[in-house]
């Protein structure tokens, strides 16, 4: 049985000795140590077996890879020769080589979180949760246009009113009112879409994974 201190723990986790300390406050390491604070010990066997069933695919890429990686190293090798071998390791990352079986792993857990994306967006399509926003464009543009030509005629209708009214030129007065609405929805247009353009996810959007 492997038993080492917090800052062992996290020379051979690869992370720092805070990070170590957030595992234990978030409850990822419960069952793998003894003690408290300083005095406290982790079983390296046991935070191998806790690390290795929660992490997720998802978690396997970036940082996640890492901590993988350390726990395969795990296996066979005792505590000590584990921290000997880190010690004279160069520090920072590497690249993988091009037939590193790590990296194939990598590339597939990758296409598969992505097929898991896909699915969930697909489903969520199909309970009507979604909708394509192609589609929602086209439709919004056509009941814009409709709208925009009946209010066009409600001015015609509303310059032959002023021109019985108070007996001016009818196309004048419909001129008028049309020159100064086509006015006042250009710059509307603008300003609405700069807003549209600049519009941010909110916090239930940035939630969905998909």
């Amino acid at each position: 049985m492997n038993i080492v201190t917090a800052s062992e723990l996290a020379k051979l986790l690869e992370k720092s000795p805070g990070r170590i300390s957030q595992m234990v406050s978030a409850g990822q390491l419960d069952g793998c140590f003894t003690g408290k604070g300083r005095a406290r010990r982790f079983d390296v066997s046991k935070v191998k077996a806790a690390l290795g069933q929660r992490l997720d695919p998802g978690q396997m890429l970036g940082n996640g890879a890492g901590t993988k990686a350390a726990l395969d190293a795990m296996d066979d090798q005792p505590a000590e020769l584990q921290l000997t071998e880190q010690r004279s390791k160069p520090s920072g990352a590497t690249k993988l080589k091009d037939d590193d079986p790590d990296g194939y792993n990598l590339a597939r857990t990758a296409k598969a979180t992505e097929e898991a994306r896909k699915l969930r967006r697909q489903n969520a399509e199909a309970e009507g949760l979604y909708v394509l926003a192609s589609e929602v464009e086209l439709e919004v543009k056509r009941v814009i246009s409709q709208e925009i030509a009946e209010f066009e005629q409600v001015m015609r209708v509303g310059a032959r009113a002023i021109a019985d009214e108070f007996g001016v030129d009818f196309k004048s007065a419909r001129k008028t009112l049309i020159e100064t609405w086509r006015a006042h929805r250009a710059k509307r247009s603008g300003v609405l879409a700069e807003a549209a353009t600049s519009a941010k996810l909110n916090e239930t959007e940035k939630e969905q994974d998909i």
